[in-house]
């Protein structure tokens, strides 16, 4: 389970209309990932504390494996249900679903070069039959889980905005990600304009916090990897790519917005517009928090399936519009606050981050 602080803050959020989330049976997908792990704990915690009387319905691959993780709720007799199957192969949901939160992706690089076809099947095919399970189930909200990479390459300096045009190279495998997600959003939006059903999409930017996998591949997790060890971080790029990032309770709060606030057939960006820095940077505050090396190592990163040099500063106020706001680090430097909290609650506590550079 997430830290109970978290779920509180997620339960505490005022500009979430959570009454309409009473009775409600509510199906995600992805439930055992990071951001999956995040909203059902939260989500489970505001109905009991809300007494709001709504249950959760977890699409699994592995239901022994999701026992272990979600026992704790289990255990108590909270309204959840696990289900086990694939995005791909969709099995028979009985009985009503009322929201669906559609998280279930593959997330690691690699996975794109390397099983470019199985990324788009999971994507495509399992988007696809999502949305005739809402069009069949006449749900009231469904939110597709999308990604900053459907950008592309925006210029430096460039804030990127929902209406901005999407351009993707098809020729490049790694592509296979970020276009899959793309058409997955041109789904959403042709449902919601000839099914009337209400899919919202929402671009996420890297996104971390409590929960996250001490094997996760991703580059804060070797961060955290190299505090719990006293180790040097070594890059293997340059570390230029910027963007920004976003905690994992804010990443919640931003869903449910979307989900009970949003326009059929939009798209919204999701960060914290705080955090924007290069990687390079990044690695230089943590590892001065932390009292660790940094090095930089350059090898090809087209064999492990790094990213182009990118430049992705998200403008996040369509979606503060609709009331939402990251206020999860109320003082301090809210990007190491993130690693703070991952630390903590993933990596043992690690090393002790130096007096005063936490806030």
């Amino acid at each position: 389970m997430i830290p109970e602080d978290d779920c509180a803050y997620i339960c505490a959020a005022d500009f979430l209309p959570w009454e309409k989330l009473r009775g409600k049976v509510i199906l995600l997908t992805g439930a055992t990932g990071l951001i999956g792990r995040t909203l059902t704990d939260a989500l489970l915690f505001a109905g009991e504390k809300r007494k709001l009387g709504l249950s959760v319905l977890a699409l699994v691959r592995d239901e022994t494996q999701a026992r272990k993780v979600f026992a704790k709720h289990l255990e108590n007799g909270r309204p959840l249900r696990l289900l086990e199957g694939t995005v791909e192969h969709l099995p028979k949901i009985s009985g009503p679903v009322d929201y669906i939160l559609h998280g279930a992706a593959r997330t690691e690089s690699s996975a794109f070069v390397r099983q470019p076809v199985e990324t788009v099947k999971t994507a495509v095919l399992g988007t696809l039959q999502l949305l005739e399970l809402a069009r069949r189930k006449q749900i009231s909200g469904f939110v597709f889980l999308s990604s900053m990479e459907v950008y592309g390459y925006p210029a430096r300096g460039h804030r990127a905005q929902e209406t901005d045009a999407c351009a993707l190279r098809p020729g490049e495998v790694r592509h296979s990600y970020p276009i899959s997600k793309l058409q997955c959003e041109n789904l959403c939006c042709a449902y919601a304009s000839e099914y009337g059903v209400p899919a919202r999409i929402i671009r996420l930017t890297q996104t971390f916090g409590p929960g996250v996998r001490q094997e996760d591949p991703r580059i804060f997790a070797e961060f955290g990897r190299c505090v719990r060890d006293g180790q040097d971080i070594v890059l293997h790029t340059q570390g230029r790519t910027e963007r920004s990032y976003l905690y994992t309770a804010d990443a919640a709060t931003a869903i449910l917005t979307v989900l009970l606030k949003g326009e059929n057939g939009q798209a919204y960006n999701a960060a914290d517009e705080r955090t924007y820095c290069s990687v390079a940077q990044m690695a230089q505050k943590v590892a001065g928090a932390y009292g660790i090396g940094l090095r930089f190592q350059p090898e090809d990163g087209q064999e492990h399936g790094y990213a182009d040099l990118l430049f992705m500063d998200l403008d996040t106020s369509r979606l503060k519009k609709l009331g939402w706001y990251a206020g999860s680090c109320k003082e301090g430097d809210p990007l190491l606050y993130l690693y703070e909290r991952m630390i903590q609650d993933s990596f043992g506590g690690g090393k002790t981050a130096e007096r005063g550079r936490i806030g």
